[in-house]
């Protein structure tokens, strides 16, 4: 018999969650009946401060088909994400949200792409954003263009962290130790044969988002310093085109002082343009310092997510992963 392993990430999910697994039950009990295959959710809990991980134990206690693993503290959904890779046993992994955002009305669709139609894992986009703040989808968007017009890999424009797909495109994805994570970078990265679902986005059956525009902000910077030098490259030519600048106007200020006279004329526009280039100089100081505090977290070599409690056997004495 083959089995699909459902991964959901869960932070403060005590109202969606109850909803989230009956949802899943009926799409398993009616959508693959006709097939032989065992389910196994594997919920992780990534530092909840509600009562996410209550639910999750007594729906461990009603189904031995429920797994969980518990965090230490909040490690952030990318960690959460690889410590299902690191504990499904299934042929297939799934990974969606336990808000409901990702229907599971698609995982038969998804199994069959994959089983009849070849594919390798199937992934999910969305086709709108209603829903959304204005500002926020504007933003979205700008993002995903700027990304790929700098990134040598191609980030699909409203794709979501839902994913089905085969145990070796798992193991590829797992196998990428970085501590800095941008899944969809790196989904993109590892190739394989892909198909793309496209639906209307849904709101949140319950709950609230975890991602504030600042969150999504630093991790759109996240996915640019981990999939692209080209901010490195364009510091390094804004500054050797001040250096042509300056050269410039030396020369200028040389023949005209000679030519006119009066040196020290003109000295609001010369602190103007002082303060301009200082601000380029510590823009450019910036792009360099992330890369280099990438660096720094990358060689520390702390472990991605640190496991408290959970109930999968085969790691029971492995509490932490790098």
């Amino acid at each position: 018999m083959k089995k699909l392993s459902i991964i959901v990430s869960c932070y403060n999910e005590e109202k969606a969650l109850p909803l989230f697994y009956a949802k899943m039950e009926r799409v398993r009990q009616q959508d693959f009946a006709d097939i032989d295959i065992e389910f196994e959710y594997l919920f992780i809990n990534d530092g909840s401060k509600d009562k996410t991980l209550d639910i999750i134990k007594r729906l461990s206690n009603e189904n031995s088909k429920v797994k969980y693993i518990s965090f230490s503290r909040n490690f952030g959904k990318e960690a959460a994400m690889l410590a299902g890779l690191d504990a499904a046993t299934g042929d297939y992994i799934a990974i969606m949200d336990a808000d409901l955002q990702d229907p599971p009305a698609l995982l038969r669709q998804m199994y069959d792409e994959i089983t009849q139609n070849h594919y390798d894992r199937v992934g999910t986009r969305r086709v709108s954003r209603k829903g959304e703040p204005p500002i926020r989808s504007f933003c979205a968007r700008v993002f995903y263009k700027l990304i790929n017009g700098i990134s040598n890999v191609e980030m699909v424009d409203g794709a979501r962290d839902y994913w089905f797909m085969t145990s070796q495109v798992a193991d590829s994805i797992k196998s990428m130790r970085e501590y800095n994570r941008y899944s969809k970078g790196l989904n993109s990265f590892v190739g394989y044969n892909t198909k793309w679902l496209e639906y209307e986005n849904v709101e949140r059956v319950a709950g609230e988002t975890k991602w504030s525009f600042w969150k999504l902000f630093k991790y759109a910077l996240d996915g640019i310093t981990a999939f692209s030098t080209m901010p490195l490259i364009i510091s390094s030519i804004v500054g050797i085109l001040f250096c042509l600048v300056a050269f410039i106007a030396i020369i200028f200020i040389i023949v005209r002082t000679l030519a006119f006279g009066d040196p020290t004329s003109g000295w609001p526009s010369l602190v103007c343009i002082i303060v301009f280039v200082s601000g380029v100089q510590l823009f450019s100081i910036g792009v360099i310092g992330q890369y280099l505090a990438k660096t720094y977290l990358e060689v520390k070599k702390r472990p991605i997510y640190i496991i408290k409690e959970q109930n999968i056997e085969s790691q029971s004495n492995d509490h932490s992963k790098s």
